[in-house]
């Protein structure tokens, strides 16, 4: 089932005994804790029928037996399980079979007033983690409420976003607001975090790009693509300033030349594709495998605008020449990253 339908299930009948929940997002993950607690211990007893435990410091088997044990402190209680995937054997040539045969056991007379809920949020539902939350799924098969917290979408993370700005009465922009789902890839549980920090600090005016920049961790990569910004249309002064920002913020010079050079390659791609906008962008790269968010894909096409074929492909080799350069014995990082930006912005 998805997050939504469990909160609707709970809030018209009574949890179920076990649950298995599966995924790697956090939003919504946080969302059914608390719609659990509520539903499952009565008000006042959430201090002593809440308990955490980890399979990584202890056993399946342990945490059954607690379940069946009665609490001389609670009469309901929910127990949160993390690391529900180390339950399972870690060589694939051994059974699962004692594991799964405790857990039906277990489900056959549940212990009443005691819900558990074994948690795995190591695994993603694509990619190389795929066959491995289906091996999760597969031990846990006997447990039928099953809840996938599956990751946003571009579009839904940006809905979920602007809600939680309004709710916050957070002045925010779309341009900004863009700004800060880019910066964190989507994640809605870190957003939701980044809007309280932004409503906190900026009270009653409008949140600007500086806010952002000062405040919310890894913002320094929109530093970065104004820098690309500013050695596509030649300007000297704009990319060195950009590049002192960079080095100010503490940024990590190669891993920024790593973002320019990303940067200079979509563009390439895009440009090879003979694509025009923003959303024939996103929708290549996604069709290639590649996630990719519109105010990125915003980016790349600027990208295109700014640079022609001929100097893409001269950036993309000058990038190759500075990494090679910043492994070498030279001066310093910064007077490496500054001979790039002087040969990107020479006069043709």
């Amino acid at each position: 089932m998805t997050p939504e339908q469990l909160q609707q299930k709970l809030s018209k009948e009574k949890p179920a005994p076990v649950y298995l929940f599966v995924g790697p997002e956090g939003y919504n993950r946080g969302l059914c804790r608390k719609a659990l607690l509520a539903r499952a211990l009565p008000a006042g007893d959430v201090e002593e029928g809440f308990t955490r435990v980890d399979l990584d410091e202890t056993s399946l088997a342990a945490v059954l037996d607690d379940a069946r044990s009665l609490s001389l402190f609670a009469s309901d209680r929910l127990i949160w399980v993390s690391s529900a995937e180390l339950a399972l054997p870690r060589r694939l040539t051994e059974n699962d079979d004692a594991g799964m045969t405790l857990l039906a056991s277990y489900l056959r007379q549940p212990t009443p007033g005691t819900v558990l809920v074994f948690d795995c949020s190591r695994y993603d539902f694509e990619g190389e983690d795929k066959a491995k939350l289906e091996r999760v799924q597969k031990f846990y098969a006997a447990i039928p409420a099953q809840v996938e917290f599956r990751p946003y979408t571009v579009e839904s993370a940006r809905r979920v976003a602007q809600e939680l700005a309004r709710e916050a009465g957070l002045q925010i922009g779309m341009a900004e607001l863009g700004l800060l789902i880019e910066t964190l890839a989507g994640d809605v549980s870190r957003i939701a975090n980044e809007i309280e920090k932004l409503r906190l600090y900026a009270g009653d005016r409008k949140v600007t790009a500086e806010d952002i920049l000062q405040l919310v961790p890894n913002a320094q990569a929109n530093t970065i693509f104004q820098l690309v910004s500013a050695l596509g249309r030649g300007d000297r002064k704009r990319s060195l300033d950009s590049l002192d920002t960079l080095i100010k913020q503490g940024e990590y010079l190669p891993l920024a030349l790593t973002f320019l050079g990303t940067q200079f390659r979509l563009g390439l791609v895009a440009q090879e594709a003979q694509l025009r906008n923003a959303q024939q962008i996103q929708a290549h790269f996604t069709k290639l495998g590649i996630r990719i968010w519109r105010d990125r894909a915003e980016q790349v096409s600027q990208t295109m605008a700014a640079f022609p074929k001929k100097k893409l492909e001269q950036a993309i080799e000058l990038v190759y020449q500075t990494d090679y350069a910043l492994r070498d014995t030279r001066p310093d990082d910064r007077v490496v990253m500054e001979t790039l930006v002087m040969s990107l912005t020479k006069a043709s």
